[in-house]
């Protein structure tokens, strides 16, 4: 599937929970999550907390499968989401 996301079912989705070490991370991080909903239309359920940020992306209603757009959403917060918890300000951090 997804690198770094796990799928689950009933509904389908994919979920993923992304540690910081800061809350100025995560506020960075949520800011780059946002430029991408608003540029792809389409915005997963977010919630996080002092340290970290849990994103579900689920399937397309009446579907029992996670369809391209959202699979390539996915693919694309990898692109700036750190797979270990990090301390320093995320690399390359605009979205062109």
């Amino acid at each position: 599937m997804v690198e770094n996301w796990t799928l689950r079912q009933r509904p389908a989705r994919l979920a993923r929970r992304i540690d910081f070490d800061s809350y100025s991370l995560i506020r960075e991080f949520l800011d780059l999550t946002a430029e991408l909903s608003e540029r792809e239309a389409y915005y997963p359920d977010v919630s996080f907390s002092r340290s970290h940020v849990s994103m579900t992306i689920y399937a397309a209603e009446g579907s029992d499968e996670l369809d391209e757009k959202r699979l390539r959403f996915a693919e694309q917060v990898n692109a700036f989401a750190p797979t270990d918890k990090i301390s320093a300000p995320i690399e390359g951090t605009r979205l062109s």
